[in-house]
Order: structure tokens, then C-alpha cells, then sequence
């Protein structure tokens, strides 16, 4: 296998022989100062065993997803090697955000209390740039920058709020409000658009039964328990 691509909590792979694509699913997790946040944009420490639970409930939600008419780069999974085998995409260097209730970076940024409702959802599209800080960007500057091409922002943020609405529904059946979430989207030689990467508690934010907000490596646990 050779390693494309090594990131905070996933390589991914390519079969030089077959040209077959994996995700490596790490055990290490975002964070700072000795705290867990999926939010985070630093490795805050490492969890064993956290990469193949992380699959197992990747595999779960993007199954989940493709059920629900939503296209996925999912195609197999291996847990006990903790490797995902996905559709070869160009994944461009975004992250689309939906909130439903402000939280986290967004606080900060507009100095806005935590919990506060938004209906309908907000959306966001931000440039994964740890230097800059990961920065808001519009649909103008993707398609200036060649991130996206013509029509695929409205085609992307369809997709997030359609993510949205299986998601918040799956995680209010296990007893969690969603407060946000955060994906990746590729796409193929047609242009096509899918949800990349995983859908995990790395990528949201939720609320338990006594509203306590649960770091992604306890809410891992509970998760796995209900699925």
C-alpha cells in the first residue's frame, strides 16, 4: 500500500497493484490542552482501539446514507484491518458545516451565546487550511480557486442538508439532539458529487438526555452500543 495522503485521524491508501483506494481509520483524535474536541484542528492524543470503533460507526451512517438516496464514497469496509475501501474522488479542501444550534467556533467568531436555535439550519463552507484557520469561503471563491466547478456548490450544500436530516433523525432515535456536523464531499470524472471521508463522532456535536455535550471518544462508546 502506498500512502497518499496522511492526515490528523486517517492515511489514505492506494493498491498500487489494482489501484484500489482505502481509508486507515488512526486511534489518534482531535484536541488541545488534554481535551478531546471534534472541532479542534491539532491531534489532541490517542485512544486504542478508537480507529476501528470509528469504522464500524462510518460504516453504519454511510450505509445509512446510501439507504436514504444520498451517494456515499463508501464501497466496503475491513474492521479488523481498520481500513475503508472508497470511490476514487478529488476531494477539494472544504469542509461543509450545518448548524443547528450555534456552538463551538462559531461562539467565538460572532460572540454568540451556546444553544441558540437556528431554523431553518445554518449552513457553512469553509477552506481546510490550518494556517489560516480554517476560513469561511463563499461559492465565488471555490470556483475561482478550482475547487469546485460550476453548479456544485448548490449540488454539495443540497446533500449536507439532506445529511442533516438522516442524521439528526438516526441520532435522536438513540436518544442525542444534533448540534452540528461537518463533512467532506468529492467528486468523480463526471462531476458527480458524494459524501467523502466518514461520518463519525469526529465529524459532530451532540447533546445527550441531560444536555451535556459528550467529547467524540465517550460518545463513540455510546454510539456503538445502539447500532
Amino acid at each position: 500500500m502506498k500512502t497518499i495522503y496522511d492526515g490528523k485521524t486517517k492515511k489514505v491508501l492506494l493498491n498500487e497493484e489494482n489501484g484500489a483506494v482505502y481509508l486507515f481509520f488512526k486511534d489518534d483524535a482531535t484536541g488541545e490542552n488534554g481535551m478531546f474536541d471534534p472541532g479542534s484542528n491539532t491531534v489532541g492524543g490517542s485512544v486504542e482501539g478508537k480507529g476501528k470503533i470509528g469504522l464500524r460507526i462510518s460504516k453504519y451512517f454511510l450505509e445509512l446514507m446510501e439507504k436514504n438516496g444520498i451517494p456515499t464514497q463508501y464501497l466496503d469496509a475491513d474492521i479488523d484491518k481498520g481500513m475503508m475501501e472508497v470511490r476514487k474522488l478529488t476531494v477539494p479542501k472544504l469542509e461543509f458545516v450545518l448548524r443547528y444550534f450555534t456552538a463551538g467556533s462559531m461562539c467565538r467568531r460572532f460572540t454568540l451565546e451556546e444553544g441558540i436555535p437556528f431554523d431553518p439550519p445554518y449552513l457553512e463552507v469553509t477552506l481546510k487550511d490550518d494556517e489560516q484557520g480554517d476560513p469561511l469561503i463563499s461559492e465565488r471563491l471555490c470556483i475561482m480557486k478550482g475547487l469546485l466547478s460550476e453548479g456544485q456548490y448548490d449540488e454539495a450544500m443540497d446533500i449536507l442538508v439532506r445529511v442533516g436530516e438522516v442524521l439528526k433523525k438516526e441520532l435522536n432515535s438513540m436518544g442525542f439532539t444534533l448540534v452540528d456536523f461537518k463533512i467532506e464531499l468529492g467528486y468523480d470524472e463526471n462531476k458527480k458529487v458524494y459524501v467523502a471521508d466518514e461520518i463519525t463522532p469526529d465529524i459532530w456535536r451532540v447533546r445527550d438526555t441531560d444536555g451535556n455535550i459528550p467529547n467524540q471518544i465517550d460518545c463513540a462508546k455510546l454510539i456503538l452500543e445502539k447500532i
